[in-house]
Order: structure tokens, then C-alpha cells, then sequence
């Protein structure tokens, strides 16, 4: 039986000791591996072009290169690299903001570690994870008529909103009973109608339209 792969993961924080606590928190998981910490977005830029990392933990504010646009430059050289937001904000705003810039979760600083190992572990099989705080912010955007020339059915509406809430595959399957191979053709489906590529666009673009 081949071993897990390991999990090689950045962090990005301005607090030297988010640096430690994350280190320590890490080090409890076999399969994740802290392999460098980063002050600020500059910072973070040099050490993803030195170390590759499979995910990134960025915190939002900070001095200089902020995290929003330190997100957006990385998935612009670093297309492979998973970004997750830390952030100790809950700020609709920013959410979409770093959406729109290409990270695949967001999170606040006071997820648990066991909670921030599976939302690290969900990003690199490709799913979208969101801090369930975050999800009343979201409007309840799905009860909303789409934009003109968005031709969702509802059961797309459904399974869109399912991914703005975070949900993996698996999970919006089990919501709704149905195969996991189904809810991959409906979200092509959505991207396609919705002229996006990825889940993050979908729920960038559901918390600035509102969309159903």
C-alpha cells in the first residue's frame, strides 16, 4: 500500500506567533506539513516560487502587500496552488473580494485545527470550504431570480447554492440524494450557463449578483 501523500502547506501571517500555533497545529497530522511562513505578501511570493506549496493559509490584512492581492498574484504564477483565507474578519465584502481573487476557502481564525485539516485536505481534492459563519452573509442569494440570460434549472439553483454554503460533492450528493457523478454534470452545467470556471467564481459571483 503507497503512503499519503503529504500535504505541503505555507503560511502567511504578519503575527510571528501564528507562525508557532500553526506549526504546532499542523505537526498533530501526519499527512500536512508546515513547510514555511511568510510575513507578508511579498514574502509569500518569493517563498511559493522557492517551495511550490500544495496550500496556502493566507491571512487578509496586513502591512504592505495585502492578502487579497498577494491571492491573486500567486494563482496567477502558481495556478496549481490551493489558497485558503484566515482571517479574523467576518466581512461580506472581503469574503467576495478574496473569492474574486482566487481562493478556495475562507476561514476565521478561530477554527478548530481538526476543522482546519479537513478544510486544507477538501481544497486539494478540489472543493470549496467556508467558515459556516459565513454563510448567513451570503443573503440567502438562491431565493433571488438569476441575472437574464442565466437559464439555471432548479435543480441547479439548488446544487449552486449547496456550493456557495461550502459543501465538497460528496456532501451536496448526500444533501440530495443523488450520485456524486450527477452533481459533477450539474455544476458543469452551472459553470458553463454562468460563464465561470471554478467554484470560487461561483460564489465570488453569488455574493456580488445576488444570484437566485
Amino acid at each position: 500500500m503507497s503512503a499519503t501523500p503529504i500535504i505541503r502547506v505555507l503560511v502567511v501571517d504578519d503575527h510571528p506567533l501564528a507562525h508557532s500555533g500553526m506549526r504546532f497545529f499542523l505537526s498533530a497530522f501526519t499527512d500536512l506539513e508546515m513547510i514555511g511562513a511568510a510575513h507578508d505578501g511579498e514574502e509569500a511570493l518569493a517563498l511559493c516560487a522557492r517551495f511550490q506549496p500544495d496550500v496556502v493559509l493566507m491571512d487578509m490584512l496586513m502591512p504592505g502587500m495585502d492578502g487579497v492581492s498577494a491571492t491573486r498574484q500567486i494563482r496567477a504564477r502558481h495556478p496549481q496552488t490551493r489558497i485558503i483565507a484566515l482571517s479574523t474578519f467576518n466581512d461580506s465584502d472581503l469574503v467576495e473580494q478574496a473569492f474574486a481573487a482566487g481562493v478556495c476557502g475562507y476561514l476565521l481564525k478561530n477554527v478548530s485545527p481538526f476543522d482546519l485539516a479537513n478544510a486544507i485536505r477538501s481544497v486539494v481534492a478540489g472543493d470549496t470550504v467556508m467558515a459556516p459563519e459565513l454563510h448567513p452573509n451570503l443573503g440567502d442569494p438562491l431565493r433571488r431570480t438569476l441575472p437574464p440570460g442565466n437559464d439555471l434549472t432548479e435543480r441547479e439553483r439548488e446544487v449552486l447554492h449547496l456550493v456557495t454554503q461550502g459543501l465538497s460533492n460528496q456532501q451536496i450528493a448526500d444533501r440530495l440524494i443523488i450520485t456524486r457523478s450527477t452533481v459533477k454534470f450539474h455544476i458543469g452545467s452551472i459553470f458553463t450557463k454562468l460563464g465561470i470556471a471554478t467554484r470560487s467564481e461561483a460564489i465570488a459571483l453569488a455574493y456580488k449578483r445576488r444570484v437566485v
